[in-house]
């Protein structure tokens, strides 16, 4: 396919500072900021030996931005680009210094059918400096595997999911419908898990309306370990848990939930599934999302 991982995502923020702390401290992630003195006022997050992986914008609203895609030649880069013009979706090419913003050679922007903003790049310009977490996290899972995962929302739910698998050569992993009430008259709200790479998935849609513009992102460290020293990291910065500690059953993570400065979720988990040949993987729909833990109730209780 086309797109090959989830190259970073962008955020919107009313509080730099905050999301400084949230991001250092808490998620271990190394502010980057400086070192790419780009004359800019936003915060460049780093997880790896990559420039950077979240970036901060300065805004009068608190939500998620965009997420990055990358295509890993110019090739598969055009063949996106031409797919998405036979959709008929408007895609806006980047400025020279929006390029340089991003450090990538080609950049571009669209929206999905949901409304929900997307950038998507070739040849990443790094200077493949390796993290240095100011918490001591030690390895992140990236790579070919790409930054994490993030879960959109999508109302319109067949409209977005086909444009996924469609135009963006997405494939789905598995999928579940979810009630948020015992009242069995209550729709069912379809949650599509796609991928893109060897991770379980890149991308989940969720058939319901987020204010914030994201249901959660996803980071992955290398150890359980390290899971719950960040969870240890959440209680001391009192950061909001939205879901307990639990291994989810489709995907295999290890994770809990904390509420981001923006007002999505962020999951931070380690054991992720990788799958490195799908034309053997069953696809399937789970009804339960953990085997264990993952108590959601928690993010409903008051701060």
């Amino acid at each position: 396919m086309a797109i090959n991982s989830l190259s970073y995502v962008g955020v919107y923020s009313d509080n730099i500072a905050q999301w400084l702390s949230y991001g250092t401290n808490v998620l271990g992630l190394e502010d980057n900021s400086s070192a790419l003195a780009l004359g800019n006022e936003n915060l460049y997050l780093k997880m790896d030996d990559r420039p950077f992986r979240f970036v901060i914008e300065p805004s009068s609203e608190n939500r998620f931005g965009f997420c990055g895609w990358e295509c890993h030649s110019e090739k598969e880069l055009e063949n996106t680009l031409r797919d998405l013009e036979v959709a008929g979706i408007e895609v806006t090419q980047a400025s020279p210094q929006q390029c340089a913003e991003r450090c990538v050679h080609r950049l571009y922007s669209f929206s999905d059918p949901a409304g929900n903003r997307h950038e998507l790049s070739w040849g990443v310009i790094s200077d493949f400096k390796r993290l240095v977490s100011p918490v001591g996290v030690r390895e992140f899972i990236t790579g070919k595997l790409g930054m994490g995962h993030v879960v959109l929302p999508a109302p319109n739910f067949d409209e977005t999911s086909q444009f996924f698998i469609d135009v963006l050569g997405f494939a789905l992993s598995d999928f579940m419908e979810m009630r948020f009430t015992d009242d069995p008259a209550e729709p069912a709200k379809r949650l599509w898990f796609m991928h893109c790479n060897p991770r379980h998935h890149s991308l989940g849609l969720f058939e319901v309306p987020h204010p914030a513009g994201c249901i959660h992102c996803m980071v992955e460290v290398n150890s359980i370990d390290e899971v719950g020293r960040c969870d240890d990291r959440r209680i001391e910065h009192g950061v909001k848990l939205t879901a307990t500690l639990g291994r989810h059953a489709n995907d295999q993570m290890v994770s809990f939930y904390m509420q981001t400065p923006s007002g999505f979720d962020m999951e931070y988990g380690a054991e992720g599934m990788q799958v490195e040949d799908w034309s053997s993987y069953n696809c399937f729909e789970s009804t339960v999302p953990s085997y264990w833990g993952h108590d959601f109730s928690v993010g409903q209780a008051d701060s």
